[in-house]
């Protein structure tokens, strides 16, 4: 797991805000304008979702959207679907109560 992108997420989920692929990316070096750099993201958050899952804790990596539709990319619902968190249905719903679950979970938590 990278401790760096882990410890951002963290960050934001206590602020009760969210983040897009293309402002973390560089935290990893990665560009998300290549097609390999936005595979290997979506590897790196899905390895912190499933620790987070392991501990009993919401996925925290809802907290990381994309610009154009405000949700997360398809590995978060593909994830959550394999560990029969999604069993289809409205996928905004699913990531907006996800998302509450993240920020109250944080909320207080210091650094």
């Amino acid at each position: 797991m990278n401790q760096v992108l882990y410890e951002r997420l963290c960050e934001v989920a206590r602020q009760g805000n969210i983040t897009h692929y293309s402002e973390i990316s560089p935290l990893v070096g990665l560009d998300m304008a290549i097609p390999e750099h936005r595979n290997q993201m979506s590897t790196l958050l899905d390895q912190i979702s499933r620790q987070e899952h392991a501990q009993g804790r919401p996925f925290l990596s809802a907290v990381v959207i994309h610009m154009d539709d405000n949700i997360p990319g398809n590995g978060f619902f593909t994830l959550a679907a394999d560990l029969n968190l999604f069993r289809g249905g409205d996928r905004f719903t699913f990531f907006v109560e996800e998302l509450r679950r993240v920020h109250d979970h944080w909320r207080g938590i210091s650094s």
